[in-house]
């Protein structure tokens, strides 16, 4: 669980580099967060009324890599390993009985498998039709980068709750 490493994104690249890069470092900034802490100080709703926790966050963030990269962009029909049938679509966030270690390694891989996605896109112009509109690998990853850097927002708050640790 102690992904600590981050790489800052390119200063002067091309469109592609610059957005994949800022991406990869939104997701390493989310790690940081994560690191160190035990699965109870992972379940923990820290900043109340809100139910959000960090582990809540990293199974979210591996359920929106998966319905963007996978589902929307390449028309796949990928199931949330914490969604059953029926159940509430945010089911990522209910942590109680949650395993930190399979909710990690889910997420690397749908990380994983979205660098594979987009490493493939002929560019940045690909798109698909989601909800009778045309989406743009581009737009994408802009929304992956706002996805992120929102919810890395929450973490911040909740990880200086839990045990005092501030920052980027």
């Amino acid at each position: 669980m102690n992904d600590q490493r981050r790489i800052e994104p390119p200063r002067a690249a091309d469109e592609r580099t610059t957005l994949t890069g800022v991406l990869q470092f939104q997701r390493e900034t989310l790690a940081m967060k994560y690191a160190g802490l035990n699965a109870e100080q992972l379940r923990e709703r820290a900043v109340a009324p809100s139910g959000l926790s960090l582990l809540g966050l990293v199974r979210h963030l591996a359920e929106v890599e998966r319905s963007w990269f996978r589902n929307v962009f390449s028309g796949e029909n990928s199931k949330s390993p914490w969604t059953p049938p029926g159940a509430d679509e945010f089911a990522d966030f209910d942590v109680d009985t949650a395993d930190p270690d399979e909710a990690f390694a889910i997420w690397r891989q749908e990380c994983a498998r979205s660098r594979e996605i987009v490493a493939a896109a002929e560019s940045l112009d690909a798109a698909c039709e989601y909800r009778g509109e045309v989406i743009s690998l581009r737009y994408i990853l802009a929304h992956m980068i706002e996805e992120y850097a929102r919810h890395n927002g929450h973490a911040d708050l909740l990880r200086e709750r839990i045990d005092g640790t501030t920052g980027e």
